[in-house]
């Protein structure tokens, strides 16, 4: 984004896949200059996931908008030596390969660090960089699996479930792009650069406060719910006629208006639904009368009625319904941009916005090393002749 707030902050991005690249997404975002470094040839393994369209993923142009693509080989010598040119011009660098592999080459973050004392360098792993688990190969289902998030996915009388998203991976890369953007900050006040350390499993971990709020304090072990929420009822989600929908019925005024409105207004003075407990002991007999009443409405004059008696309640949307909304137009969910070989595309940027700051520009995503010779000229110092030459031999 052109003059985004992070507009003088330059990021050299060894991630790949996908909770890295959707950390560097998100300061790209913002404006900073992100030189994503890629394998000549082959690039980001993201490259190669589908959905494809005419050949190019779609995922990976969600990931990598805005970046500039440099392809380097690090496993030769005169890569390292590339990179090594390029880590004093930036001032983060950021990695998402498996705890040691950077070491290996040379460029862990005492070696970086020589380098440029000042640069904030954010490692992403599954489980950290130390700790017993430190070395395991980490993948989203890994560390839903893990994390305890499965565990309470899914139908009561189970299985467990994976959420429908790579939610490790984003969520990953969020706390990471807080983990950054905070070292930048500390550093802007007089602090050193610093190491962020963002594990997946410590992110996912720290998500899950109210099953937490069980565990730590009470022994009480979460388990599979549903769509309902583990302590309070009925907040769950209910058949219409065409769909589904939700309410958030969380307190004793509100059930009072939804028993009015089912036209049963006695029941919230019985006493198998007059408290929270007594409800959620006889959760499948309210959930019966509660479903009777919306299975006998379309989604819109359900959740109409709902709202009218001051009872949070949504319909269950596709993503198809979203995207196509009014309102997801209105915020600006989805933005046009540009692919060189698809032309014009959609692309979703990071939704916080700041005063003052301007809308973003056209968004694109980076053909494979198209921004190769120009970053190496500009920010490493090779000549014409010494990228031809680096060219030829493969190196980038």
């Amino acid at each position: 984004m052109s003059g985004g707030i992070l507009s003088n902050v330059r990021v050299l991005d060894l991630t790949r896949v996908m909770s890295g690249p959707f950390c560097t997404s998100m300061l790209a975002d913002l404006g900073a200059e992100v030189i994503k470094v890629e394998l000549p040839g082959a690039g980001d393994e993201g490259r190669s996931f589908g959905p494809f369209r005419d050949g190019v993923s779609t995922y990976f142009m969600l990931l990598n908008r805005n970046k500039k693509s440099v392809t380097i080989d690090l496993k030769s010598v005169e890569g390292r030596e590339i990179l090594a040119a390029l880590i004093p011009q930036c001032d983060v660098l950021i990695e998402n390969f498996r705890p040691g592999v950077m070491a290996r080459l040379g460029l862990d973050e005492p070696a970086v660090r020589r380098l440029n004392p000042g640069i904030i360098y954010t490692s992403i792993s599954g489980f950290g960089q130390d700790g017993p688990l430190r070395d395991r190969p980490a993948f989203d289902l890994v560390i839903q699996a893990m994390s305890g998030l499965m565990s309470v996915t899914g139908p009561q009388g189970g299985p467990e479930t994976a959420v429908g998203e790579s939610v490790a991976d984003v969520c990953t890369g969020m706390f990471a792009a807080f983990g950054t953007v905070a070292a930048l900050f500390d550093r802007a006040r007089g602090g050193p650069g610093r190491h962020v350390d963002v594990a997946m499993l410590d992110s996912m971990a720290a998500m899950q406060l109210t099953g937490l709020s069980r565990e730590l304090y009470f022994d009480d072990t979460p388990g599979l719910v549903g769509n309902r929420h583990p302590v309070t009822y009925p907040v769950d989600s209910f058949p219409a006629t065409d769909g589904t929908i939700v309410l958030v019925c969380f307190t004793d005024v509100l059930f009072v208006r939804l028993m009015a409105l089912v036209g049963q207004p006695e029941l919230a003075r019985d006493p198998r639904f007059a408290t929270n407990a007594a409800r959620n002991r006889n959760e499948a007999e309210l959930r019966a009368l509660i479903a009777g009443w919306s299975g006998a409405r379309t989604r819109d004059e359900a959740v109409a009625a709902l709202l009218e008696a001051g009872i949070p309640a949504a319909p269950v949307w596709s993503l198809r319904d979203l995207v196509g909304s009014e309102h997801a137009a209105a915020r600006g969910l989805v933005v046009q941009g540009h692919h060189e070989t698809l032309g014009e595309v959609p692309f979703v940027p990071q939704p916080v916005r700041f005063s003052g700051s301007p809308a973003p520009g056209e968004m694109e995503s980076p053909e494979l090393g198209a921004q190769t010779e120009v970053v190496l000229r500009d920010h490493a110092g090779l000549s014409a002749d010494q990228i031809a030459d680096l060219a030829a031999r493969k190196v980038i």
